[in-house]
Parts: C-alpha cells; sequence; structure tokens
C-alpha cells in the first residue's frame, strides 16, 4: 500500500478506493491477429462515455446473467441427462422383455421338435419290435408243430362223478393216434 492513511480514514468525505489492480497479462493471441482497440461502451440512447463504475456495473451484471444462463443450461442438461437416462432403461426393459419372449417361443419350437422326433423314433422302434415279436411268434408257432410231430402230442379229457374219475387220453405220435380210456375207482370213505 502506497499511502495507508488514505484508506483508513474513511470519514474525511473523500470517497474511498482500491488501488487499481496490477493488470494481467492477455492470453497468447496468434500472431496474426492484430490487437483490437478497446472500444467504450454507449448506449444507444445516452451517447455519453461510460464511468469506471458503470463498466465495473455492466462487467458484474454480465457476469451474473452469465452464471444464471450456465445455472439454466446446466439445469436443462441435467434433465435431459435424467430423461436419456430413464430411456435406456425403458428400452433395456423392452429388449429383454423381446429377448425373453424369443428365448421361450424358441424354447417351446425345441421342445416340440424334440417331442417330435421322439415320437417318430417310439414309432420306428415299435414297428420294428413288432416285427420281431411276429417273427418269433411264427418261428415258435414252426418250432412247436415240428416238436409235437416228432415227439408226440398228449390230448385227454376227464371227467369226476361220486366215485370214479374216467380219463381219456389220446396220443399222438408219428405213426398214428392212440386212445386209452380208463375209470379210475376213487377211495372215498364214507
Amino acid at each position: 500500500m502506497s499511502n495507508p492513511t488514505e484508506y483508513d480514514n474513511p470519514q474525511k468525505g473523500e470517497p474511498t478506493s482500491l488501488p487499481a489492480a496490477p493488470p494481467t497479462a492477455p492470453p497468447a493471441a496468434p500472431p496474426a491477429a492484430p490487437a483490437a482497440p478497446q472500444t467504450e461502451i454507449k448506449f444507444p440512447g445516452n451517447q455519453k462515455a461510460l464511468s469506471e463504475k458503470d463498466k465495473t456495473a455492466i462487467k458484474i451484471q454480465a457476469w451474473w446473467r452469465g452464471t444464471l444462463v450456465r445455472r439454466v443450461l446446466l439445469h436443462a442438461a441435467l434433465r435431459a441427462w435424467i430423461i436419456q437416462c430413464w430411456w435406456r432403461k425403458t428400452l433395456s426393459r423392452v429388449l429383454e422383455k423381446r429377448r425373453r419372449a424369443d428365448r421361450e417361443s424358441y424354447l417351446r419350437k425345441e421342445w416340440a421338435v424334440v417331442r417330435l422326433q421322439s415320437w417318430a423314433r417310439m414309432w420306428q422302434v415299435r414297428r420294428r419290435y413288432c416285427r420281431v415279436l411276429d417273427a418269433a411268434r411264427i418261428i415258435q408257432a414252426y418250432w412247436r408243430c415240428h416238436s409235437c410231430t416228432s415227439r408226440g402230442l398228449i390230448k385227454g379229457h376227464y371227467r369226476v362223478t361220486a366215485n370214479q374219475l374216467h380219463l381219456e387220453l389220446e396220443i399222438l405220435l408219428g405213426s398214428g393216434p392212440c386212445i386209452v380210456t380208463e375209470c379210475i375207482p376213487l377211495p372215498i370213505k364214507q
């Protein structure tokens, strides 16, 4: 401070003013650009040059308006970001539902195909089994017929009365039939 008494006593009636800030170096401009002369701010209705206080007030007002505009833009950007987040979330839900529906449809179709394939295989195996079973029956019938003619066959009828058993047997051998009829008394105690 150059003169401390100048700023310590504001009651003398002299306006107190702060020393001017040291000039700051302007940002480095491209060398090709010529320095623009400073123009004084003038209102359209008033052609007088503005004082230093007016210029400072205008700068403060411009700064405040810029702050308000930046605040409004920040709020708008935040609102847009919230809407975008909501839309992305909604879109992901819709896509997930669509994927789930496609997956379920695919699984249903795959299950139906597997079921049809199993039925077709079952039908083929059953047809083969029935053919084998018929062939086995035919072979068994021929074998039984062959064994009956070579070993013989016994047929018979019986009848039981109160005290006798009437038995009639017919034995078939390769040479011819042999019939045996007999009545056997039953040992019944009275």
